[in-house]
């Protein structure tokens, strides 16, 4: 009689391992797999292997019985527990009270990482615009004042930050507005994002492994994420490289990760290259922190198995932070700021939406230079659009750009081009559509997550006003250099929206490797 319970478990070292518990009477054998994930298969002839730990002990058989008579409804017990997928373990549960933030309010101002009164009277609420038309095309003008967060085209839900004075105006225009609130909080929420502990010193003397772990572990600042880059390139000279592709408005330099593994076989020029980048937009951190991540997780790769064709075919090209300014603005003055820093025409009024900057079917935007969306008055007006559209065409213009991929937050998307019209057909679009869904598998079968796909027009809103959706990076390099590109939105679908803990860092992160592993495996399987 053979009886087989299976579990997790988790080690000190907090590495996961697969117990079996195996009921053979007459003797009762207890087996470790620490190498097992969830979707591992298990051979049974594995179970007489040396390499996995295994206890015996002989019992006689009116002993088995009565120790599964015992065990069997524990472990039900334990199943029932188990299905409620709770989202903490006791040792997560303690750290969490040790760490947790204090409120706000309780800080001296000076202690605060930034002024959080300015967002005191502010609050995020979900608008459903299901039976309003006119309401969409009322916030779509912006009447009132608000900054739009995100929205849900499958609810047909918007998201927007908004002041109670402004709120109560707009329930005045529309008495049967469908609303709940989904931030209320909004100081301290921002105020979570920001680490408890002062960022980590890097340096070379220390093992760079053993630093990149802690520095996963928070967001982090412009100069500790610079630090990070110096160190991996000075650890891996052979083939990490950082260039320098020039200065922004506020002379901070704009750097490009090239990662590329030497291969005798084939001339770089011949290598398929795929560009990554992050931090477009600067409130969005957790696209920068996954751009990073995948970096360190190619990283690792490369320790492990060096001559994968992913590492030893491809050439990657990385912008961890497409937009310094901004993101250092972030930590410094306003954590929710979305544009570039520089001058605009009207005085004290900074900043243009890089997205909205590029070449390809520019259109002066309908928002002011204060806006969230402005698009600068001419084309590669934004610093960064101008630089990487140089290094691009004039420095890297031998570079066979096959695939390019432009993180932000949030909303669990993937997006196809085109932005800027919903009447222009994409070449390969069934093409481009199916990859998107394989992308969306990938992820899903990491860790349950779901995205969805469509085309970039319907989140950009370009089916009301052509503009919003006018002079992206995703058209731009789809049409001119890139033969597969999407713009993905990452977690979460709202409850956090730009505000993700980070303690969703290596979760997201994690995704972001599946996908990209994914791409990369379409792409070197293209034959053109």
């Amino acid at each position: 009689m053979n009886v087989f319970f299976i579990y997790t478990n988790w080690t000190k070292e907090e590495k996961k391992e697969v117990v079996i518990i195996h009921y053979q009477c007459e003797n009762l054998i207890h087996y470790k797999f620490p190498s097992l994930t969830s979707t591992s298969r298990i051979d049974t002839d594995s179970f007489n292997s040396p390499n996995h730990s295994k206890h015996a002990h002989c019992v006689n058989f009116k002993n088995c019985i009565h120790k599964m008579k015992l065990l069997v409804p524990a472990f039900l017990l334990l199943l029932t527990v188990w299905s409620f997928q709770l989202p903490f373990s006791i040792p997560d549960l303690l750290s969490v009270l040790q760490h947790q933030h204090t409120h706000y309010t309780k800080l001296d101002p000076k202690d605060q990482p930034i002024d959080l009164l300015q967002y005191k009277d502010d609050v995020v609420i979900r608008v459903s615009l299901a039976n309003s038309p006119a309401l969409k095309e009322f916030l779509t003008r912006k009447d009132i004042q608000f900054n739009k967060w995100g929205k849900n085209n499958n609810q047909q839900t918007v998201d927007i930050q908004i002041n109670e004075e402004e709120l109560m105006k707009l329930i005045e225009k529309f008495p049967s507005l469908e609303y709940h609130t989904i931030i209320e909080d909004l100081p301290q929420r921002i105020y979570e994002t920001f680490p408890l502990q002062e960022q980590p010193v890097l340096t070379k003397d220390e093992d760079f492994h053993a630093q990149s772990e802690l520095f996963f572990r928070e967001y982090r600042e412009l100069s500790t994420i610079n630090a990070w880059l110096d160190l991996l390139q000075s650890t891996y000279p052979d083939v990490v490289k950082l260039e320098d592709i020039g200065d922004t408005f506020e002379h901070r330099k704009l750097n490009v990760v090239h990662f590329s593994v030497p291969n005798d076989d084939i001339e770089h020029s011949d290598k398929k290259t795929i560009v990554i980048t992050g931090g477009v937009h600067a409130r969005e951190w957790i696209s920068v922190s996954s751009t990073l991540y995948l970096i360190y997780q190619l990283i690792k790769l490369y320790n492990t198995w060096p001559n994968s064709k992913i590492l030893t075919q491809l050439d990657f090209l990385f912008i961890p932070v497409t937009n310094p300014d901004g993101y250092e603005y972030t930590w410094t003055t306003d954590r929710l700021w979305r544009k570039n820093r520089q001058e605009t025409p009207i005085p004290k009024c900074f900043g243009i939406d890089i997205d909205h900057s590029y070449g390809y079917h520019w259109t002066k935007s309908s928002d002011w230079a204060c806006g969230e969306e402005y698009s600068g008055e001419f084309p590669f007006e934004a610093f960064e659009s101008r630089l990487w559209d140089e290094y691009l065409n004039n420095t890297n213009k031998d570079h066979s750009i096959y695939g390019y991929i432009d993180l932000h937050s949030y909303s669990q998307e993937i997006l196809y081009p085109y932005a800027y019209s919903c009447n222009q057909q994409p070449r390969d679009e069934e093409n481009l559509i199916e990859l998107a869904w394989g992308i969306a598998k990938s992820i899903r079968m990491k860790l349950g997550t779901n995205y969805n796909v469509l085309p970039a027009c319907i989140d950009k809103d370009s089916d009301l006003l052509p503009d919003l959706g006018s002079g992206s990076g995703l058209d731009y390099m789809y049409h001119n250099r890139a033969f597969w590109a999407y713009q993905f939105k990452l977690r979460d679908t709202g409850g956090h929206g730009f505000l993700l803990p980070a303690k969703y860092i290596e979760p997201v992160g994690d995704e972001m490797v599946a996908a990209i592993l994914y791409f990369c495996k379409f792409i070197l399987s293209d034959d053109r």
